[in-house]
């Protein structure tokens, strides 16, 4: 008889976002003259639409696809060299050096992140912070490893730093952090990777919200960072950058120098092993969205693409004035499209997630589906419209007044 792998049973029933569409379906079976006054603020899915240089670039893609001369089938699963190139053009144009080699692409971070669980033995201690974006805890619960939490906190600015008296061989670290929207200096990093370097361990970076960095002190890469070469491997995406999230492209950057040695004393490549995965598992990104890409990765591209997250920034600024008007504690909002509060009145996220929905119509995330430590706050993000987060915002307001 097949036998399953029983560590889903582990797993949360819902989902956090699958509850959250459960309670507004219900809410709107509930009170149907409303439905068409909910306004979302809480998943963080984009809304401008593609850059020109994207769509230009799509449509010249197809063009290429139609014509016997120019059609691309299989490509390299690594990802096109043309794309690979790019990549490392753009971290070059932010001051640091990633091999075009040790760039993978892909289709998504979340899917990297969560695949990259396959590289490392069932021993592995696995810390991961709290607050923390689900898919890092529930990808290892699948696997069935061990995970310890670091407590990010208001008392940190949630932004949890090592501690020598914790072991642990895989740390995530996400900056600009999704949910709380906190990014950690130059120093705070450092300190991380010196952490990783002391236990033979290794940072999984999520960086995917780092073109939302405007402080330039504050380093986008984690190879920003002295030695993250050796112990970090760094995922990011163009879902939020260039508003691909119905597009999908990503890339995960797995430096030459991350070996490890196995328990015979060989050492072992992070890139070649993860190469070896991909060549596997995954047949590529698809060539017209490889394309694309290159084209948003330019300097025209990125200008365009920098002009909607000014946009989506600007409503940033609508919902931490309206926090700030009403003396609530928030953090991100500034190198972030995340807005991460403490709840009024001692309510619970829940609770004050109802309470939005019913008083206000406005859906956001609650803070208890990122861990303990979000038990008493609440996610908004900013990639709605001018016109419904200004609108969401005058009914959040009205809310606290009870108007």
């Amino acid at each position: 008889m097949v036998k399953l792998n029983e560590n889903y049973l582990n797993v949360k029933e819902s989902y956090l976002f699958a509850e959250i569409a459960r309670r507004v379906s219900a809410y709107e079976e509930a009170h149907p003259a409303q439905a068409e006054r909910i306004i979302r603020l809480g998943i963080g899915d984009v809304t401008r639409p593609l850059t020109k240089s994207a769509i230009e670039a799509l449509h010249e893609a197809v063009e290429m696809q139609a014509d016997g001369a120019t059609f691309k089938g299989y490509g390299p699963e690594q990802g096109y060299e043309f794309i690979r190139r790019a990549v490392s053009e753009y971290y070059a144009r932010n001051g640091v050096n990633v091999d075009p080699d040790s760039v993978f692409i892909s289709d998504g971070a979340k899917s990297d992140t969560g695949n990259i669980t396959e590289l490392f033995s069932m021993e592995n201690v696995i810390l991961v912070p709290d607050p923390v974006y689900p898919v890092y805890v529930d990808t290892n619960i699948m696997d069935g490893k061990q995970i310890i939490y670091m407590n990010g906190t208001e008392e940190n600015d949630f932004l949890p730093m090592p501690d020598d008296s914790v072991t642990a061989d895989v740390i995530y670290l996400c900056s600009p952090n999704n949910p709380t929207g906190a990014c950690y200096s130059k120093e705070q990093l450092q300190a991380w990777v010196d952490y990783a370097l002391r236990n033979k361990a290794v940072i999984l970076f999520d960086s995917a919200y780092e073109a939302f960095v405007s402080e330039t002190d504050l380093p986008r890469s984690i190879y920003a960072v002295k030695g993250a070469e050796k112990c970090a491997i760094e995922f990011c995406s163009l879902s939020k950058t260039a508003g691909f999230t119905g597009t999908r492209f990503s890339y995960t950057v797995v430096p030459k120098a991350l070996t490890f040695p196995s328990s015979a004393g060989e050492e072992m490549s992070l890139h070649d092993m993860w190469n070896r995965r991909q060549s596997t598992k995954f047949n590529g990104t698809p060539y017209i969205i490889q394309y694309a890409a290159a084209s948003v990765l330019t300097e025209k591209g990125m200008k365009e693409c920098m002009e909607n997250i000014s946009y989506y920034m600007e409503n940033a600024a609508v919902i931490a004035d309206t926090l700030r008007r009403n003396h609530i504690p928030f953090t991100g909002g500034v190198n972030s499209p995340y807005i991460w509060f403490k709840c009024p009145d001692g309510m619970d996220s829940w609770q004050f997630f109802d309470r939005l929905l019913e008083k206000a119509q406005v859906v956001g995330t609650p803070g208890a589906g990122f861990g303990v430590n979000g038990k008493y706050h609440f996610r908004l993000t900013s990639f709605g419209t001018h016109e419904k987060t200004k609108e969401a915002m005058e009914r959040f307001e009205a809310m606290l007044k009870g108007v």
